[in-house]
């Protein structure tokens, strides 16, 4: 196939998953998984890696990284979009429910946030019935294999139906908040919810 060919073709794929409205809006079909990460790699070591979650629950919990590997996990395929306008389908992922998470620590009704705190001091917040659904995980493998260093190793937050920048790289603690707290890149002005198909990339609607 020359690449005139291989372009109509992929063209042609994404307006059908736009007609399917598996597509958002601005998006483009890619089957590379591009690498956008802000500063360099966390280091990982698995002898001193910890994971922990705090704030409005019954019981605050810690994991090394051999006792997180032994909490139940589960499998998803779903479509990711990033806010740079790439979008990936059908990948597939494993790793731990958030909602076991929160069953395990007790989550109070008073909990409107959770803030996902990571290495080199990144932080995101997702208000906490987005982040019950059943497909949102604390994710350390991707198709089949532990994850890389480049897309966030070795856990990071998986919330698919969100811009990509909401699945937090390199996660380290899970904070559960009477409040917002507006991370990063929502401080840097992209928008604080990030719903792709209302394509809120940026600006201050929502908080």
């Amino acid at each position: 196939m020359s690449l005139f060919d291989d372009l109509m073709a992929r063209r042609k794929q994404e307006e059908a998953m736009k007609n399917s409205g598996r597509l958002p809006p601005g998006q483009s079909l890619t089957n590379k998984f591009p690498v956008l990460t802000y500063g360099p790699n966390a280091k990982f070591d698995p002898a001193t890696w910890t994971f922990r979650v705090f704030g409005e629950v019954e019981r605050e919990l810690s994991w090394t990284w051999d006792e997180f590997l032994k909490l139940p996990t589960v499998k998803i395929t779903c479509d990711i979009h990033c806010v740079t306008r790439w979008s990936k389908f059908d990948t597939v992922w494993e790793g731990v429910q958030f909602r076991h998470i929160a069953e395990l620590a007790g989550m109070k009704p008073s909990t409107k946030h959770i803030i996902a705190h990571c290495d080199l001091g990144y932080t995101t917040n997702v208000p906490v019935e987005d982040m019950m659904r059943d497909n949102v995980l604390l994710a350390y493998k991707y198709d089949g294999e532990f994850l890389e260093p480049d897309h966030g190793a070795p856990v990071r937050t998986l919330v698919p139906h969100l811009y990509f920048w909401k699945s937090a790289k390199f996660l380290r603690a899970l904070e559960f908040s009477t409040v917002d707290k507006p991370g990063f890149w929502e401080q840097a002005g992209y928008h604080n919810y990030g719903d792709p198909f209302k394509e809120q990339r940026h600006g201050r609607r929502g908080w």
